[in-house]
């Protein structure tokens, strides 16, 4: 008899989907619009570059509060809102007239919506459904990621020279109805255990420690299944070093893609050679989050996560110190390809460390405080060139961020949880 496919690949799906449209929302592809727009409304790109501090300070916000609600809820009717609330907000950038209805749009219905449907919500809603292969599940929805990173920015180019900036947008929104709606309301569930499996589809259920009553849809005891509050969290040294090695991470990695169509061009380029540049970036990215989502269910992931740091540094200043074409295409490409990384093993780091049962509460405490220090970012990248006229500094710094991570990274240990067990014995996260 052929066996079914496991119902969780079919999450992997939606979320796949829903990487595709979020990325509607990402700076890469709001680099595209920098140099028109900051023309037309008569700004500088460093006060451009505000637009995604508000995101990125608003979507801490909100991850705060969907945590609790993905662990007691799941993510169906959060994914639906956030296509509703996102998918407007692309048609309303449509309709604006000058710079702050755009920054005020994208600050609250398309962060919210993007919130609700982006990666913090699939990637904890994938965790649920996998544990052993956790890290090609998360990869492959990831994929959606990278494969709309190779493509969008090629087709706002070529949709912004056919129908104008604001056309641009409404096609962005009504895709975004038109693909994540559906598949949401119809294929995602809580958990495998609400339709009669367990994680990667095994049907026999883990044995039960005593005194365990999981109650109606929760999860049983299982090594990943630790129970966490955000109080147990914080007191670990293992929340602190995730949250300062990605934040430290992040704050470039939001700079960076806001900034580097401009920074193409910038260089002597045309945008559709920039474009085609960063295509060939998210090419590798996507490629790195299949080697990198095997790669970490393999290897220990904190040496997986220095070495992709490593290769983002090596990149990048490939890019920057030599001008000519060959140069900043290969740099960039071994920039994606490291970046490609950062999507899955940070997640695999999240989700070993703390479980599933407890992830979105700790997951998205977590991303609030990551992304509240990184809002400087994209402001940073935008000022220093205004003053200096370059990105070298920036760019600079960042390399400089990219090896410090690479050096916290090593420093993660598994966090240790007293009086927790059944006996009331130490329970350690999966190292």
């Amino acid at each position: 008899m052929t066996r079914k496919i496991f119902y969780g690949w079919y999450i992997v799906g939606v979320g796949f989907i829903c990487y595709l449209t979020s990325s509607f929302a990402l700076s890469s592809t709001l680099s595209v619009f920098m140099k028109p727009l900051t023309s037309e409304f008569g700004v500088s790109r460093g006060v451009f570059s505000f637009i995604r501090s508000g995101e990125v300070m608003f979507s801490s916000v909100i991850a705060f509060l969907v945590g609790p609600l993905i662990d007691r809820y799941g993510a169906r009717w959060l994914i639906v809102t956030g296509a509703l609330v996102a998918g407007t907000g692309y048609i309303l950038l449509s309709q604006v007239q000058v710079f702050w209805q755009f920054m005020v749009i994208r600050w609250l219905p398309i962060t919210v919506g993007d919130t609700l449907m982006g990666y913090m919500v699939i990637n904890v809603m994938i965790s649920r459904w996998f544990i052993s292969k956790r890290g090609r599940a998360i990869s492959i929805a990831n994929m959606g990621n990278g494969i709309a990173k190779t493509t969008i920015p090629l087709v706002a180019v070529g949709l912004f020279a056919l129908v104008g900036w604001r056309n641009t947008w409404m096609v962005f929104g009504l895709v975004t109805f038109a693909m994540v709606l559906l598949p949401a309301i119809l294929l995602v569930r809580r958990s495998p255990e609400d339709m009669g499996f367990q994680p990667d589809g095994a049907l026999a259920p883990p044995e039960s420690s005593p005194g365990d009553n999981p109650g109606p849809g929760a999860f049983p005891a299982h090594p990943a299944d630790i129970q966490w509050t955000r109080a147990e969290a914080v007191r670990t040294s293992t929340f602190w070093l995730l949250v300062i090695t990605y934040g430290t991470v992040t704050f470039g990695i939001i700079g960076l893609n806001l900034h580097i169509h401009p920074y193409i061009t910038d260089i002597g380029y045309s945008p559709e050679v920039a474009s085609a540049v960063m295509g060939m970036m998210a090419l590798t990215q996507t490629a790195g989050n299949l080697v990198w989502g095997v790669v970490g269910e393999h290897l220990d992931v904190r040496k997986a996560a220095a070495a992709q740091f490593l290769l983002q540094a090596c990149g990048l200043a490939l890019a920057l110190a030599y001008t000519g074409l060959a140069s900043v295409s290969v740099g960039f490409v071994i920039y994606g390809f490291g970046l490609g990384g950062i999507l899955v093993i940070r997640e695999l780091l999240w989700a070993n460390y703390f479980g599933r049962v407890s992830l979105g509460r700790v997951r998205n405490l977590g991303i609030m405080i990551t992304r509240t220090g990184t809002t400087v970012g994209p402001p940073f990248f935008g000022f220093f060139h205004d003053y200096t006229g370059s990105y070298l500094l920036s760019f600079g710094v960042f390399i400089a961020a990219l090896l410090l991570s690479a050096v916290l990274v090593l420093a993660v240990r598994p966090p240790l949880k007293t009086d927790s067990g059944p006996g009331g014995e130490t329970l350690r996260g999966t190292p």
